[in-house]
């Protein structure tokens, strides 16, 4: 998954001023107690973090 598709994903699931918000702030437990900010500049790839979002989020099945 390319960054500008989990971005989009975000928006569309989040809203598009709460997204960014969400993913500095929340601390997600599937990705070591980091936000998904920071797992994204520490290299984990978008799909992986994708992935540990739905984990935590009723995320809609077609965003999947």
């Amino acid at each position: 998954m390319r960054l500008t598709e989990f971005w989009r994903r975000m928006r569309a699931h989040f809203g598009d001023p709460y997204a960014e918000s969400w993913a500095r702030d929340y601390v997600i437990a599937p990705l070591g107690g980091r936000t998904v900010e920071q797992a994204l500049a520490q290299g984990v790839s978008a799909k992986e973090v994708w992935r540990a979002v739905c984990q935590v989020e009723d995320v809609s099945s077609r965003l999947r």
